[in-house]
This record gives structure tokens, C-alpha cells and sequence, in this order.
């Protein structure tokens, strides 16, 4: 993740847990334009817009969140209220109902809301230790998020962007191919699949991964560069991160 993307998310975080919205809004806003599959960065939208009473647009932001993570319970709750607020009354009994069952757990054990909460302040401080430079500490951090909330795709790609920092790239197309298992549609993963790939000398998978996504999303200005730098059909110049 680019240097600037990473300072937006660390700001955006801090100034939201804060409570400081509109300061918040503006970082994760341009974070999602770049990188739009952080489910808790849609799910802090959703809170912001719901408090200021635009209620289509928080119900926007936490559907967002549950595609991307179906077990997120704090973002089902926070959509069963939007639902209530916007007259939904069945829908927001269906969605209540799914998180309870959910978050049920046997006596003594942390239930799923509560994992989820504390998986993503592992992930936070992950987050920190990554941009920063700590590549294995914020691996170690990653994992425990994991640990707790094996279903966070987008933590599991932090996860495998770090291991991919720290030179154990082998062990990174892992955690792609896992997330790719459990979501082929997330782009953002296939692409830094392709990325590893090639890191690894392994160019024609590399390839194949590319232009898999460019059949979804045929402007995907990377995959178009990567594709173009190997002297492959579909490449143009110009491309963005």
C-alpha cells in the first residue's frame, strides 16, 4: 500500500475513534477511492453519515461492509438500526435477528461481536506497526486478528501484504490464494497475487492472474501497466497505483 494511502488510513482511524467525523470522513473517503474493500472503513462511513442523519447513504456504506465481510456483526447492527430509522421495519429484523444468531456463544466464551471488535484493534495496531516499517510485528498482529476473525478478507490481505514486505513471498501468494478461495471477486487480492507472482519469478501465473481480473474490470489501469511493462495484449501506458 502507497506510503500516502497509509498515512490517510492511520489518520482516518484515529481522528474517527475521536469522534471527530468530518475530519475522519474526508481521510477514509479518499482511502475507499484508492482501496475500497476495508469493510470497518465503511462501516466508520455508515456511523458518520447515520449521525448526521443521511441514512440512505449510511445504509450504503454498511451493505458495503457486510459484502465485503458477511460476519461482521458490529456493521449488521449498525445496518438493522439505519433499516429501522429508514422505515425498513422487516429488514431490520431479518439483519438483527442474522447478527444475534450470529454472535451467540456457549458460557465463558468471547462471542462474535466481541471477537470482531477486538480483531480489528489488532489489525489497527498492525496497521501501525506496517507503516512504519515493522513488517513482522505488524504480521504478528495481523495473525491475531486473524486468529479471532478468520473471515476478515481485507485483514487477511493486510496480512499477506506484510509478509509480502518482510520477503516471505511465498508464504503471501498463500494468503492471496486464500482469500481468492473464499472471494474470486475481490480484484484488489488478484491483483497483488499477480504482483507476488512475478515477484517470484513465476511470470506467466503472474499474467494469468492479470488479465483474470481485467476480464471483471477492464479498466483496471494496474493490471493494464503490469501487462504492458511484459509486452502482453490488453497493457496500456499511464497507469495509476
Amino acid at each position: 500500500m502507497e506510503d500516502r494511502i497509509k498515512e490517510l488510513l492511520r489518520l482516518g482511524r484515529d481522528a474517527y475513534r475521536k469522534k471527530e467525523f468530518s475530519r475522519a470522513e474526508s481521510y477514509l473517503v479518499e482511502v475507499l477511492e484508492h482501496h475500497e474493500t476495508f469493510a470497518d472503513l465503511h462501516n466508520m462511513l455508515g456511523v458518520i453519515y447515520h449521525d448526521r442523519g443521511l441514512f440512505s447513504k449510511a445504509q450504503k456504506h454498511f451493505e458495503r461492509a457486510l459484502a465485503i465481510n458477511p460476519n461482521y456483526t458490529e456493521a449488521s447492527l449498525n445496518l438493522a438500526v439505519t433499516y429501522n430509522d429508514l422505515g425498513r421495519y422487516e429488514d431490520a429484523k431479518r439483519i438483527y435477528a442474522n447478527a444475534l444468531q450470529r454472535s451467540q456463544s456457549k458460557p465463558g466464551e468471547m462471542d462474535s461481536f466481541v471477537k470482531g471488535k477486538v480483531s480489528n484493534m489488532y489489525a489497527d495496531i498492525g496497521e501501525v506497526y506496517h507503516s512504519s516499517g515493522m513488517f513482522l510485528e505488524a504480521a504478528q498482529e495481523f495473525r491475531k486478528a486473524l486468529a479471532l476473525a478468520p473471515g476478515f478478507v481485507d485483514i487477511r490481505l493486510r496480512l499477506a501484504l506484510a509478509l509480502r514486505d518482510l520477503g516471505q513471498t511465498e508464504e503471501a501468494v498463500g494468503e492471496f490464494r486464500r482469500i481468492l478461495q473464499d472471494r474470486p471477486a475481490f480484484l484488489q487480492a488478484r491483483v497483488h497475487l499477480g504482483v507476488a507472482l512475478h515477484a517470484l519469478g513465476k511470470t506467466a501465473e503472474a499474467i494469468l492472474e492479470w488479465q483474470e481480473v481485467l476480464k471483471q474490470d477492464p479498466g483496471n489501469r494496474s493490471c493494464q501497466m503490469y501487462l504492458k511493462l511484459l509486452g502482453q495484449p490488453g497493457g496500456v501506458g499511464g497507469a495509476t497505483p
